[in-house]
């Protein structure tokens, strides 16, 4: 497969100040190919490597143990690629997925599609059939004779940056584009194709090293002037996203200063404290009612938007949720403002959104603090009191894992699609950034009983997915997590039932639909691997299963019974598809 790179960095050279190459002499030791290619990756600050291992990828494999990096082993490679997402937010360092040729590779593209739209930085290192066997049919063959390389394996919308290694002297090249790519703000997602004769070879240049001064893009003086002034005209608000979860602290200074109400994206959970007077709640899917009263009676003159383009699952394109004046909309890349809402006036403003809070926060002294005046309406959740009989509601079990675990502890809390992350989104509630994590956008079953896994391997501590018993079903690593003794947890929404599905067709009118799936016992499944667990009934059970999950040094699985019948806040996604 001859894969070319095509540039789709628009703005690479507004980024760099300069670009040299160190020169320097031949290595003393006689390197392979495959032995260069991880010295580089190691160079760039990757600490983890996740993949399933395949013949047409072993001099790589067996380079990566070689190396300081830590090496995974995988049960499937889109698990792979879901925990390289997780690992890689909860380490702040590029990750590394490996697979084989053919179908290893296909395996891994829902996750890394998945990281393209979440803004992971993620490197997929994989093997290609060697040119003289390609068009013989070889096994697995990956060429231009069988695989679909165009818009799948070049540069484009899952990759970055994509590109087919020949040769020993294209490494230099191929280091510089991937130094480029992670030094850039946001994500970056790149696909390394090694034939595996090329793996084998010996350098026959000098190794490549690349030095890159790299600056950030930020609005001029003249921007900020013109934001500060529109911000000065009267009631403002702060729309949070996850993109800006490097900027919480100045985020929260420029809300207290202003006295403007603050709502988030449910990606932005805890970016701004969710238990703060000037919060007035989540947006968009599974979000509070408290954001539309807002907008509604208090009418803002201006939105300032940080970190969120504004998708459905952010806004439903909600017109209630356009200010009087229009949306100021800082993003680092140019193509985000105004896209979501084409008709609205919006400021665009091309800028790393920290860099510009720091500018920002420079004309909103703590002496000219304008404190709210009225009483900003608050999301409204009231408490149940667990039952001693019948099945588990829900809400019964967010309330308590709010008590147990947001409260209880610092572990990280991801919600996977579908009920799940309904429930969670709109029910519990974080103070800090970096404790939730859900996909709002690519939203792919299976993304978080897999993450949960890299998250807590980063993280060196618990990490908490919430799932439901479909995604469990379809794509867990708890094996992986046993064989390393990573610390992760499931929490098992065990219905018997694609319940979103279920409720989500009666909602828009449509009856006798097959969602229903056979009782599972995930307690015997995890045990069965090695793993510890416990199957909550009641909800008195609740908290001591909780606790117990906790506490443990096992990866281990609340499965959790419960009730079916009970309708997950998901109305507004209905609604949006009606």
């Amino acid at each position: 497969m001859n894969v070319k790179f095509q540039d789709t960095q628009a703005n690479t050279t507004k980024q760099l100040n300069s670009s040299k190459q160190s020169s320097h002499s031949k290595p003393s030791k006689t390197f392979s190919v495959a032995e260069a290619v991880v010295k580089i990756l190691e160079d760039m600050g990757v600490q983890y490597a996740f993949g399933v291992s395949g013949g047409a990828i072993a001099p790589v494999w067996a380079a990566l143990h070689q190396s300081s990096i830590q090496v995974l082993h995988f049960r499937h490679e889109a698990g792979a690629a879901f925990a390289a997402i997780e690992a890689c937010f909860a380490s702040d360092r590029p990750v590394v997925v490996f697979t084989t040729t053919g179908s290893g590779i296909t395996n891994a593209l829902t996750g890394l599609l998945a990281a393209r739209w979440e803004g992971a930085k993620v490197i997929l290192v994989a093997a290609s059939t060697s040119a003289p066997q390609r068009g013989r049919w070889a096994f697995q063959e990956t060429s231009a004779y069988t695989m679909p390389s165009i818009n799948i394996f070049n540069s484009g919308q899952i990759f970055h940056y994509a590109t087919n290694l020949e040769s020993s002297d294209e490494l230099t090249e191929i280091s510089r584009r991937l130094a480029l790519g992670l030094a850039q703000p946001g994500g970056f997602v790149a696909y390394l194709s090694i034939p595996t004769n090329i793996q084998t070879s010996s350098l026959t240049t000098s190794f490549p090293r690349v030095t890159l001064s790299h600056t950030v893009a930020t609005a001029s003086e003249e921007t900020i002037a013109e934001c500060v002034r529109l911000l000065s005209e009267g009631p403002f608000a702060i729309w949070v996203g996850f993109g800006v979860r490097d900027a919480a602290e100045d985020i929260r200074q420029l809300a207290e200063r202003t006295g403007a109400a603050v709502m988030c994206s449910p990606r932005g959970k805890g970016i701004f404290p969710e238990d703060h007077p000037q919060f007035v709640g989540v947006t968009g899917f599974a979000g509070h009612k408290s954001v539309l009263t807002y907008m509604q009676k208090y009418y803002p003159l201006h939105t300032l938007v940080l970190g969120t383009r504004l998708g459905e699952f952010t806004s439903f394109w909600n017109p209630t949720m356009i200010p009087q004046r229009g949306f100021l909309h800082i993003d680092i890349d140019p193509d985000v403002p105004g896209a979501a809402y084409p008709d609205a006036k919006t400021f665009a403003i091309q800028s790393d959104i920290k860099v510009f809070m720091k500018e920002l926060l420079k004309h909103f002294s703590v002496s000219n603090s304008r404190p709210t005046a009225v009483r900003l309406p608050r999301p409204e959740l009231d408490l149940i009191k667990p039952c001693t009989s019948g099945l588990v509601r829900p809400k019964v079990l967010m309330d308590l894992i709010q008590h147990v675990i947001v409260e209880g502890s610092d572990a990280v809390v991801m919600a996977e699609s579908g009920n799940s992350f309904a429930w969670g989104i709109h029910h519990l509630r974080f103070t800090k950034p970096g404790r939730f994590r859900v996909s709002t956008g690519f939203g792919s079953m299976g993304h978080f009983v897999t993450g949960v896994v890299g998250a807590a391997l980063a993280k060196n501590s618990k990490a908490i997915g919430i799932v439901g018993d479909g995604a469990m079903l379809m794509n867990n690593e708890i094996s992986t997590a046993v064989q390393h003794q990573i610390p992760a947890v499931w929490i098992v929404l065990n219905d018997s039932c694609y319940n979103m599905c279920e409720q989500g067709m009666v909602l828009l009118g449509f009856k006798g639909m097959h969602t229903q799936i056979p009782q599972t016992d995930f307690v015997k499944i995890a045990q069965s691997m090695g793993a510890d667990g416990i199957r909550v009934e009641s909800e008195s059970d609740i908290q001591t299963a909780l606790e117990k999950a906790l506490s443990s040094n096992d990866p281990f699985v609340v499965d959790v019974i419960i009730d079916s019948t009970q309708t997950a806040p998901i109305g507004n996604r209905i609604h949006n598809l009606i």
